[in-house]
């Protein structure tokens, strides 16, 4: 089901993506080596319950923890846990808050401590794949016109584009239609209109776009052990052009 947002919705959303978006800018300090993900999950619930949100991704399907820290090649839905991060990991941070009834999404890549040539560039490529993305969420578009120019521009840089898991409407609950694919034909797919909210979260890896499931059920792996980034925004469709919800400052 899609569901239109009227101005007053949007507002709410864009004030739990303001907030997202601060835990995402405390976690940049945050983290470094020796840290575990888990010790990356306490921080992040606790910031969001502090300021009054609700770390909307406990419980959702199952799951148990307020973020998904998917650490070099898992794609995404890492479980947070006890591993000491090191020098040169690349760890992406995604959470969900529901703040008085508004949600929000988001993910950012982080690289643990010293990076390295191959990660700056799989990261420039995966947020520069985003903005070109969010570009093309204008009412009027089409859902393939995001993908395309995502698709077309990540394989240009020589990286691929995960296929098996893609963006999604958001708000009142975290998964709603339309399905957003990173890839595809432009003017194909759903029609963008005025009160769409959606999120955009391309995906990217170093090698194949194949995945493989680890057997907890949820952790998505690249199928060559290739590096994996991912950064993730909500945005609102206006008649202005695309509102990114998942800034402090919008």
């Amino acid at each position: 089901m899609i569901t239109l947002k009227s101005p007053r919705e949007i507002e709410m959303m864009g004030e739990s993506g303001r907030l997202l978006a601060s835990v995402h800018e405390a976690l940049r300090a945050f983290i470094k080596p020796g840290i575990t993900s888990w010790d990356i999950e306490v921080f992040v619930r606790d910031m969001i319950e502090k300021n009054g949100g609700i770390a909307a991704q406990i419980g959702y399907e199952g799951y148990k923890y307020a973020t998904c820290c998917s650490i070099n090649d898992e794609i995404c839905h890492g479980f947070p846990r006890k591993q000491v991060l090191k020098n040169g990991d690349l760890i992406k941070v995604d959470m969900c808050i529901d703040l008085k009834g508004a949600m929000s999404d988001s993910c950012w890549a982080y690289v643990v401590g010293e990076s390295t040539p191959e990660i700056d560039k799989l990261m420039a490529v995966t947020k520069h794949a985003l903005y070109l993305g969010i570009e093309q969420a204008q009412v009027g578009n089409r859902i393939g016109d995001i993908g395309h120019a995502i698709q077309t521009y990540v394989e240009g840089e020589g990286f691929s584009v995960v296929r098996d898991f893609i963006g999604h409407g958001i708000g009142p609950t975290i998964h709603e239609g339309p399905p957003v694919p990173h890839y595809g034909q432009p003017g194909k797919g759903t029609r963008l209109k005025e009160g769409m909210v959606i999120t955009i979260e391309p995906m990217v890896n170093t090698g194949t776009w194949k995945m493989k499931m680890e057997d907890n059920g949820w952790t998505a792996v690249t199928a060559d052990g290739g590096l994996s980034c991912q950064y993730e925004h909500t945005i609102a469709i206006t008649s202005d052009g695309p509102k990114i919800l998942t800034l402090q400052d919008e």
